[in-house]
């Protein structure tokens, strides 16, 4: 015993766990080699007692009383080990107890310290700020993406444009119309050619002027 234990020095808690279960360890080694030794000299008694069985009695009677006596101690050092194997369990359980516990609180202190003054309104406070950002970007990007805001389109002008675009092929048509010679073209194609080709010319000015309409009345929707 040190100096400074006769006068009740404080000794960590911790480090007296380890102490005490070293020493359980300790003395259930010794136990465990007075083990082996009182189960040989079992073995040997019981030989001896059987060789002189027949021929020496009171030999094998000592033998085997002597037998008992290992056994009966053998007994008692197997009881004796089973509570220091208690022993041991209980303070390893309790040493880890105390750590973890000692693990929980100091993490308990970081959090204090992370935490600081932080309060649930100020969290609150801010997660509201961080959605309201969030929605401003992605209205930003929305407005960014979108081919219609990079230029703004008067829809009148365009309209006055198109029928513009229209009313120029009309009177390039009818510019053509004039030109047209009275007298009738020589024709080297077999007549039903020449009615079918000049039917199809036809149909296709029909087609052009239609979608021409329909553009500019889905222009004015």
């Amino acid at each position: 015993m040190s100096f400074m234990s006769w006068f009740g020095a404080r000794r960590d808690p911790k480090q007296s766990a380890r102490d005490a279960i070293v020493g359980l360890r300790q003395q259930l080694q010794m136990i465990e080699k007075k083990e082996e030794y009182l189960q040989k000299k079992i073995e040997e008694e019981l030989r001896k007692a059987k060789a002189n069985a027949v021929t020496n009695k009171a030999a094998a009677t000592a033998a085997l009383k002597r037998k008992k006596a290992s056994e009966a101690e053998l007994d008692r050092l197997a009881g004796t080990r089973l509570q220091l194997e208690m022993q041991v369990n209980t303070l390893e359980s309790a040493n880890m107890n105390a750590e973890t516990m000692a693990a929980m609180k100091k993490a308990a202190d970081a959090l204090k310290v992370i935490h600081g003054n932080m309060t649930v309104d100020q969290v609150d406070a801010t997660m509201n700020e961080v959605t309201a950002q969030r929605e401003v970007a992605q209205e930003i990007a929305e407005i960014i993406s979108n081919p219609s805001a990079l230029v703004d389109l008067d829809e009148d002008e365009l309209l006055q444009e198109l029928n513009d675009l229209e009313q120029e092929q009309l009177d390039e048509r009818l510019r053509g119309a004039d030109h047209v010679p009275l007298h009738r073209p020589h024709i080297t194609e077999e007549p039903g050619v020449y009615l079918h080709h000049n039917i199809v010319l036809f149909l296709e000015s029909i087609d052009e002027e239609e979608e021409l309409r329909q553009l500019q009345a889905s222009m004015a929707m």
